[in-house]
């Protein structure tokens, strides 16, 4: 069985951090570039939540919301994966906000209609775990290793399929892929926290300089 795709919208072509993107602020990483980061909207941040398929992870309840559209094909986007995963095991007030971004190709898309037919039937505990599981292993992740995955976790292809293949789940993809656009994030991974996005993956330690900024000052520096 193979899952049906849609092409969603066009496709950026980029997993690494922007060459010659301006910074609002001046925020490094881990490895001490400098990051891409610029204002976004409100009225826009405030649309990320009522998106369809979006999950939230550690501390529903959480004092700091960390928002990531990611791609399971993006590298960077793995390690981001992993390192968000240890901020969220040290920080229990955290809470996170998962956003697929299915933008790097077919594979992705085919994927994606997996993971947000997850997100349909699942807990967010399985899609979490779906999510780290798919990033667990090595290679292209399309729609059958998809399917492996999900099934490990207890999932069959055929109560997913029928879901993954639905309409509903291209109007999801279309919306993610939409907004993620008209924040200009291009790129993968993407955070978006207290009114910024910040393009890349900025590295665990970098990240957690954020989030205290975040409490400290109600902003990303200060």
């Amino acid at each position: 069985m193979r899952i049906l795709v849609a092409i969603v919208v066009a496709l950026f072509a980029t997993a690494a951090p922007v060459a010659g993107q301006q910074a609002w602020y001046p925020l490094r990483g881990d490895d001490g570039s400098a990051l891409a980061n610029h204002r976004v909207p409100t009225e826009l941040t405030s649309e990320i939540e009522r998106l369809p398929g979006v999950v939230v992870a550690g501390n529903p309840k959480g004092d700091v919301t960390l928002v990531e559209f990611y791609d399971l094909n993006c590298p960077y986007c793995r390690k981001a994966a992993a390192d968000v995963a240890a901020l969220i095991d040290e920080d229990k007030e955290l809470r996170l906000v998962l956003v697929a971004f299915p933008v790097l190709g077919v594979p992705s898309i085919e994927a994606s209609r997996v993971e947000l037919a997850i997100a349909k039937i699942g807990t967010p505990q399985q899609f979490v775990q779906f999510h780290h599981k798919v990033y667990a292993g090595r290679g292209v992740v399309d729609g059958r290793r998809a399917l492996a995955v999900a099934a490990e976790l207890g999932f069959s292809a055929d109560k997913l399929l029928p879901i993954a293949n639905d309409d509903a789940i291209t109007e999801t993809m279309k919306a993610h892929v939409r907004l993620g656009s008209a924040l200009e994030l291009n790129a993968t991974p993407a955070f978006v926290i207290k009114g910024v996005g910040i393009l890349g993956h900025p590295g665990r330690k970098s990240l957690r300089g954020i989030i205290a900024a975040v409490r400290r000052c109600d902003n990303v520096v200060c």
